[in-house]
């Protein structure tokens, strides 16, 4: 007989819409959340029965309120969490709104579920959404909506979390994740030795499955299926964003979705009479955080996301060859690449790498992507009692991982804490970093084509082997960033220079050779 105290997921629920539906509502995010958390009790049992016994609402801090100076363009609910609360009539002890990152949702139930082993709590619901595609399409037709609600009550806001990026980089103009995760990726390139155009197809390969998943998926934004030749091909409609990435290789932010997960004690759901069928249980999770990118000493992977992805593997006592079933977050390749390659998954293994369609198909619901992913797994194991599924969901720059194993068969209760693997990480060696003036060699690289011109970013050594530096190329003056696009930057030795402004720019560019 399963412990009363084991944690349980009970239901889960989606909501969402597409600008271009019939039918579509211009939704805010608080009714998809409201509408996915309604849905996520009537899959346990029902909103009558359920609702009143929610003990504690956990939401998704939204893209559009993430930073201390980002304004709500429509307004916002002053208690996000309580306003989807009222809208399934519930009235919980306790709110709670998350910090900025991807790896929120596993997080919370990672959190949650301790509480509920330890006899603390009965009852969570755990909700989020976006309606970033909405708002784009109303502002650009010169529409607006009063989104504001004056909700009041109990909130515990866990702020915006720590910074993940440190000035140097963000100086340099890599400060946004695309420009970020691009440097990591080129770095992976440069580490297998590739070209630019075997790599492309490196990605498309990854990511041309992931298609296929999103085109059987009712929620996803994009239900179109691409080759691995599709995806790697850049075309008017597949443009260059920042180098190495197409249009079609990175997290589609233009999404209406909400999802949501209630989490109880085996005791508490039986006692209220939700059906057995119903309950998945957290076999082990773990969560680990990363240093920021100039601190790591290799930029082509992220050891953390492993560890706590090995972490949780152990905690349910399986290997990754026992595991059926994956949803990797998927927001760009190398975050897939990554994991995969670090638990030793193979590049031809049939296993599903995600079960939504991932981030760039089903759609990169800001900070609560991995919400629906843990929602189509618990569908999943619930149709395949047998199977074994892992949910590794990322935030920040490769900065915060957290990590679910599910299966719909039962298991005592464990517990865990991830502080022994935290301490190896923070244990780990980091790189000497300098202010880049002299001569130096290319360790990696983008080129941001979001601008009137490219702008090229760089992270190298100084000399041979020396300190770690960043630079730029002279957003004034393209014509370093456009030989940069003809020859491959990585391995190239470089002179910069400090500008008037602190900017390192690189002087000159002396690539290895000009083949792509």
């Amino acid at each position: 007989m399963t412990d009363d105290n084991t944690p349980v997921i009970i239901g889960v629920g989606e909501a969402s819409e597409r600008i271009d539906a019939p039918g579509y509502e211009a939704l805010s995010p608080a009714d998809l959340a409201g509408r996915a958390a309604a849905a996520a009790l009537d899959d346990a049992l029902s909103v009558a029965a359920l609702a009143p016994h929610i003990q504690l609402i956990a939401a998704i801090r939204q893209f559009e309120v993430s930073g201390p100076k980002v304004v709500a363009p429509f307004g916002k609910a002053d208690n996000f969490p309580r306003a989807i609360a009222r809208r399934i009539g519930a009235d919980p002890a306790r709110a709670i709104l998350e910090p900025v990152g991807g790896q929120g949702p596993q997080h919370l139930v990672n959190e949650l579920a301790q509480a509920i082993g330890a006899g603390a709590l009965d009852m969570a619901l755990i909700c989020g959404s976006e309606a970033i595609s909405t708002v784009r399409h109303l502002t650009s037709r010169g529409e607006t909506r009063d989104w504001s609600e004056t909700v009041g009550g109990e909130l515990e806001d866990r702020g915006f979390g720590e910074a993940l990026l440190t000035a140097d980089v963000a100086r340099h103009g890599a400060r946004t994740p695309i420009s970020v995760y691009a440097m990591f990726e080129n770095a992976r390139r440069a580490r297998l030795g590739l070209g630019r155009a075997d790599y492309a197809l490196e990605m498309g390969r990854l990511f041309a499955p992931f298609t296929e998943v999103a085109a059987g998926n009712p929620h996803a934004m994009s239900r179109e299926i691409h080759s691995a030749k599709d995806l790697a091909t850049v075309t008017a409609s597949n443009r260059l964003t920042s180098d190495p990435y197409p249009r079609r290789m990175v997290a589609r932010d233009q999404a209406n979705q909400g999802a949501a997960v209630l989490i109880a004690s085996v005791g508490k759901a039986r006692a209220l009479g939700v059906p057995e069928n119903r309950f998945i249980y957290l076999h082990g999770g773990a969560d680990a955080r990363e240093r920021t990118p100039m601190e790591r000493s290799d930029l082509s992977a992220g050891p953390a996301s492993v560890l706590a992805a090995a972490r949780a593997l152990e905690v349910a006592g399986v290997s990754q060859d026992q595991i059926d079933v994956f949803d990797f977050y998927s927001c760009f390749p190398i975050a897939v690449f990554n994991v995969r390659d670090g638990l030793g998954i193979a590049a031809n293994d049939p296993r599903p790498l995600t079960v939504t369609g991932g981030l760039p198909y089903f759609g990169g619901a800001g900070n609560n992507y991995s919400m629906h992913a843990i929602a189509s797994m618990v569908r999943r194991l619930r149709a395949n009692p047998g199977e074994r599924g892992l949910v590794a969901a990322n935030g920040g720059f490769l900065s915060k991982y957290s990590v679910g194993v599910y299966s719909a068969r039962s298991a005592p209760w464990r517990g865990f804490d991830s502080k022994a693997l935290q301490a190896e990480v923070e244990g780990w060696a980091a790189p000497t970093i300098a202010p880049g003036d002299g001569e130096g060699v290319i360790d990696t690289y983008t080129i941001d084509y979001s601008g009137q011109a490219p702008v090229g970013v760089v992270i190298g050594r100084l000399g041979e082997g020396g300190p770690r530096f960043v630079a730029m190329t002279d957003p004034t003056d393209p014509a370093i960033a456009r030989r940069m696009i003809d020859a491959d930057p990585l391995g190239a030795k470089v002179t910069v220079a400090p500008n008037a402004e602190g900017r390192s720019i690189v002087t000159a560019f002396n690539p290895i050779s000009a083949g792509q």
